[in-house]
């Protein structure tokens, strides 16, 4: 069933929107070419990295660039104009763009067939392919690689947020027995760590396919706009060094007595390390401030932040204060656990590769997990590029003179950069493992592939409700074996 009518973005030119080579690759075609298919897929890596991946993020990019009438008079006389400049000769296939404008109403007469959004799918397997559906515009399939490969962004930063995810459930099982609030214990701090607001919108979506916890707004309009979901994430008021430090130096404790009065019956977060942590833990909040820290509750929590140091030295002193002056509990697994009116926050040095190792060093001073939530920045949107999940795009059949030629790359000098070849299904084999075959070697019905835009139209429109039951956990204990063997999935840093 198609979706609700769709209009990219008036003011964004697809005809500008590629390699510059891409411009000069429909005259080097062979001749009476007719049909371009290629596919879209992370390569397996080298190593035990990612060895899984979430899709995401290709509707956005279809709402907001492919879909409706993109091409239009302006937008060629715009091309013709820029690309005679930068090529110092005419080399714009004017032409076959007007085509486009004439014969199709300017919408773009391609095929695309994607596994659905929020699919949790092994490496080294079809994600996608696309292909004309005009024999006189064989050349469009690639020329849209540039854009449609941009993909890789959200996939991959929901993939690394998954991981988070993997690693927080090990612990809270572990250490609770159940995964109570699991989707606000990682925190999207990586709005001012990005390049553009749009690697904002769309990374911060992509967080938001695993967890329901951000302050970047951002992603929270982008699932409204493109994922059809009222609100994605949540907040808390927190406080920054700024209004801390403006105060003064001598003033902290009426810096935090200011905010426990002017947020009494919500959760507030605030960053204590301004300038002595454990002075602020132990003098303020256990001290001056103690009576009034302990007529809060649960829906009033105390998150008390450092934001500097050692995270896994300063995690557990931290703790050790709290437990000293407000005392903790065991939980039904033996893990302490602290008055429910007070938390600990880290946000500061946050990655794969620490996360782990605060979490496993918590659980050997025999800390719950309950206690901590995390922020990331960085490293959950920007430390990562195409090559993290090795993501390509790469033509495997064309069609000639009337006939189909199955088409693959194998260089000797990388073998792991080989591309498949021949149309692909993406199915589910006997033993219920996800695998990409050609077609003609397995059954077009059981194809996982589903064709999610034609000529121009959106034809499915996944929420993003849809996408995040698809991409839950499902067997969150041990998830990386045994402990005594395998503490952290991988290493990251």
């Amino acid at each position: 069933m198609a979706a609700p009518a769709a209009a990219a973005s008036p003011d964004f030119n697809i005809l500008l929107a590629t390699d510059s080579y891409k411009v000069t690759h429909f005259k080097q075609y062979p001749p009476n070419t007719s049909k371009i298919y290629s596919y879209f897929e992370c390569r397996k890596g080298k190593s035990d990295e990612f060895k899984e991946i979430v899709f995401f993020g290709l509707q956005y990019i279809l709402k907001k660039y492919l879909s409706g009438s993109v091409v239009t008079e302006e937008k060629i006389q715009q091309a013709k104009q820029i690309y005679h400049l930068h090529f110092k000769h005419s080399i714009f296939h004017e032409k076959g763009w007007r085509y486009i404008l004439t014969k199709h109403n300017g919408h773009l007469p391609i095929r695309i067939k994607a596994i659905p959004e929020g699919s949790i799918i092994a490496r080294g397997n079809v994600l996608f392919t696309v292909e004309n559906t005009d024999p006189d515009c064989f050349w469009l399939t690639n020329y849209i690689e540039t854009t449609l490969v941009q993909v890789w962004y959200p996939i991959t930063v929901a993939t690394i947020s998954r991981e988070f995810k993997k690693i927080i459930a090990l612990y809270l099982r572990k250490t609770t027995g159940s995964l109570d609030n699991l989707e606000f214990k990682l925190h999207d701090f990586g709005y001012r760590g990005v390049s553009s607001q749009e690697s904002a919108a769309l990374g911060g979506a992509a967080h938001l396919v695993n967890f329901q916890s951000t302050d970047t707004v951002a992603g929270l309009v982008l699932a409204q706009q493109f994922y059809n979901c009222q609100m994605a994430g949540f907040s808390i008021p927190a406080a920054e060094h700024s209004t801390i430090i403006a105060w003064g130096r001598s003033r902290e404790k009426d810096a935090f007595e200011h905010l426990l009065q002017q947020f009494p019956s919500t959760p507030i977060s605030v960053v204590s390390d301004s300038y002595d942590i454990f002075n602020a833990c132990r003098q303020i909040w256990g001290g001056d401030l103690k009576e009034n820290v302990q007529r809060r509750n649960k829906d009033s929590v105390l998150v008390i932040r450092p934001d500097s140091g050692d995270p896994v030295k300063t995690a557990i002193e931290v703790l050790r204060i709290l437990d000293e002056i407000f005392g903790s509990t065991p939980n039904s697994l033996g893990y302490k656990t602290l008055p429910a009116f007070i938390r600990l926050f880290l946000g500061d040095a946050i990655s794969l590769c620490s996360i782990g190792e605060i979490l496993l060093a918590l659980k050997n001073e025999q800390w719950s997990t309950e206690n901590i939530a995390f922020g990331c920045g960085g490293a959950l949107l920007q430390k990562l590029n195409r090559d993290t999940l090795n993501c390509c795009y790469k033509c495997s059949y064309v069609e000639q003179n009337g006939k189909g030629l199955d088409v693959y790359k194998q260089p000797v000098t990388d073998p792991a950069k080989c591309s498949k070849k021949g149309r692909l299904i993406l199915r589910r084999n006997p033993d219920g493992i996800i695998e990409t075959v050609e077609e003609g070697k397995g059954n077009p019905e059981e194809d996982l592939l589903v064709a999610v835009f034609e000529n121009g139209n959106i034809l499915q429109d996944y929420t993003l409700d849809e996408i995040r039951e698809k991409a839950k956990l499902h067997q969150p204990v041990d998830l990386y074996g045994p402990e005594q063997k395998r503490e952290l999935p991988f290493k990251i840093c």
